[in-house]
């Protein structure tokens, strides 16, 4: 005879908010973070190398745009 519990139908349980929240954010910190230092680096070397156009730091920061998005994305195709 089957037992109350094995008679029930089984449900997903509902994503929990907190969870999403510290992925999410999580995510958008590490955004911020490569954004951040990419952009700092090429002002730091803008400033070693002297030049009239910001060049390394325009450059940083599109690397770094991209190398964000790229984590980003790798880890939501992954889940």
């Amino acid at each position: 005879m089957a037992t109350k519990s094995q008679n029930k139908k089984s449900h997903s349980l509902p994503s929990k908010p907190l969870k999403n929240f510290a992925k999410y954010g999580g995510m958008g910190i590490q955004m911020a973070a490569i954004m951040l230092l990419g952009i700092w680096g090429g002002i730091k070397l803008d400033e070693w190398v002297q030049w009239d156009f910001p060049l390394f730091t325009v450059v940083l920061a599109l690397v770094s745009v991209f190398a964000a998005l790229y984590f980003v994305l790798k880890d939501l195709i992954k889940n």
